[in-house]
């Protein structure tokens, strides 16, 4: 079916198809067409993912895919950044939890494929852009913040993307076309559907509805009520035009989604955090760097700015590095007080797993994995640790943790921050780094901001907001049924 031409009944100019098929072919020129070409899957174990979750992860294998486990759900992703690997780790967390086998798909790990050839491309650029925006004033201004929240609204760029996404359906020829799918990247959402998947559920990550995440065919998650409203009347998303809204079964107000691991344990976490709190212990810092890389002299600015309370015993600091020790190597240079109170956890995930268990009170801890897995899993590790995360307002925003949100990288994500705030578990976004430093202060000298954030957070779970994960996994594989329960039922569970 072509879903270029028209979307959720809109109906799209054909300069805008001559494009977005333009493009199409330009990447079968650069990256070769592999659409007649047979490919098979083999479900393997990984040494991180299948301990913590039970997931199996889907590779090439040169035999069609066997029997697979009696109840599973695929995961559907990418690598771009951490937040999307992050997210599905919440979705196979989940349907561990409720009897389900995660299968873990990346579409961005077949780098023999155009699809990942494609995707790869993207990413670069991405990655790329979002170092600059953080560099150049004047880039971040007049090209990257309009395009993440204008240019990526617009339906248009969505009719583009359905295109491309088509050349990413012939890696999952092997697997069944009635199994659960959840995506957490709109390109597998709309590859799977291309494919002719049946039960999709396209996971959308953000608070600042955009055309990019549509995958019509799927059932559209949102973890907030006023992404909901904005993607259920397409509000804005060709300028002041209105457009026919999506269908009441198109899209689902979800909850946040969250691992069932922090879920369960949100009473324990926050008895423990505000018991430190109340006893005047050292305030547990989490810093952690994305898989973009940007924000590297602001990082080392709040660190510089924590270092006095370190060494007082006031503060202590995890900071997880991802995959990239180069990070390191900048932190050393740029704050060289470090040297003295620093302790490194290199590719020892046993050891990261155990310091999680039973952190340290004092210094500064760096945790750095190659593998890539551990190396997002280790900042879920540690949150669970940790009295306050420091982040971007990415898809961490979502997290039951007191966070003090720092500057954005992309426009779209100002509207974690927003919603983080109004249910409060979080701070409003710091406009600056002077800002972002008094705030580190205030969290170490004002404990009332700690107990409130965490008291916050024990409600949110009563209302059922960090559910959404749960529900992510019930409707993927119970799309049949055609229930048309309230989405404010499905959150509040």
């Amino acid at each position: 079916m072509d879903r270029t031409s028209e979307i959720f009944g809109n109906k799209i100019d054909s300069r805008t198809v001559r494009k977005a098929f333009a493009r199409q072919r330009k990447f079968l020129r650069k990256f070769g067409d592999d659409r007649n070409r047979e490919y098979h899957l083999a479900v393997v174990d990984n040494p991180v993912l299948t301990p913590a979750f039970g997931a199996k992860v889907l590779t090439l294998s040169d035999k069609p895919l066997g029997k697979l486990p009696e109840k599973c759900v695929v995961i559907g992703n990418i690598r771009m950044g951490f937040g999307h690997y992050r997210i599905s780790m919440a979705m196979a967390s989940a349907a561990r939890a409720l009897g389900y086998t995660p299968l873990w798909l990346d579409l961005n790990s077949f780098p023999e494929t155009t699809g990942t050839k494609i995707i790869a491309y993207q990413n670069k650029l991405y990655s790329m852009a979002s170092r600059l925006s953080q560099k150049s004033r004047m880039f971040n201004k007049f090209v990257w913040d309009p395009l993440n929240t204008e240019g990526f609204k617009r339906l248009t760029y969505n009719a583009v993307d359905q295109a491309s996404s088509e050349l990413m359906t012939p890696v999952m020829r092997d697997l069944p076309r009635d199994i659960p799918f959840i995506a957490t990247h709109v390109w597998p959402a709309q590859a799977a559907v291309h494919a002719g998947f049946s039960h999709v559920v396209n996971a959308i990550p953000d608070n600042w509805a955009m055309a990019l995440h549509l995958s019509e065919g799927a059932l559209h998650l949102v973890q907030t009520p006023s992404s909901y409203f904005s993607y259920r009347t397409l509000k804005s998303f060709a300028g002041e035009k209105v457009l026919a809204p999506m269908g009441e079964d198109d899209i689902f107000y979800a909850g946040h989604y969250i691992d069932d691991e922090f879920v369960s344990n949100i009473e324990k976490d926050c008895a423990e955090r505000i018991a430190r709190a109340e006893s005047g212990k050292p305030v547990r810092f989490l810093l952690t760097i994305g898989g973009a890389g940007a924000q590297g002299d602001y990082f080392a600015a709040l660190v510089r700015k924590l270092v006095p309370f370190i060494k007082e015993g006031r503060a202590v600091l995890y900071l997880n590095i991802g995959d990239y020790k180069s990070v390191w190597d900048m932190f050393e240079q740029k704050v060289p007080e470090l040297g003295g109170i620093s302790e490194t956890h290199f590719d020892d995930w046993e050891g990261t797993r155990a310091f999680a268990s039973s952190p340290a009170e004092s210094g500064v801890h760096v945790f750095c994995h190659k593998d890539i897995f551990a190396a997002v899993y280790a900042t879920n590790l540690l949150m669970r640790a940790c009295d306050v995360l420091i982040t971007k307002p990415s898809e961490l925003a979502f997290y039951p943790v007191p966070k003090l949100m720092i500057q954005h990288v992309g426009g779209h994500e100002c509207w974690g921050a927003v919603r983080a705030a109004e249910i409060g578990d979080g701070t409003p976004e710091c406009p600056n780094l002077a800002y972002a430093e008094s705030m580190l202060a205030s969290f170490i000298e004002k404990r009332d901001i700690l107990l409130n954030m965490n008291h916050a957070i024990l409600s949110n779970k009563k209302s059922g907001i960090y559910n959404g994960a749960y529900h992510a996994v019930e409707l993927a594989a119970d799309m049949d049924s055609g229930r048309k329960e309230s989405v404010y039922a499905y959150a509040g569970r």
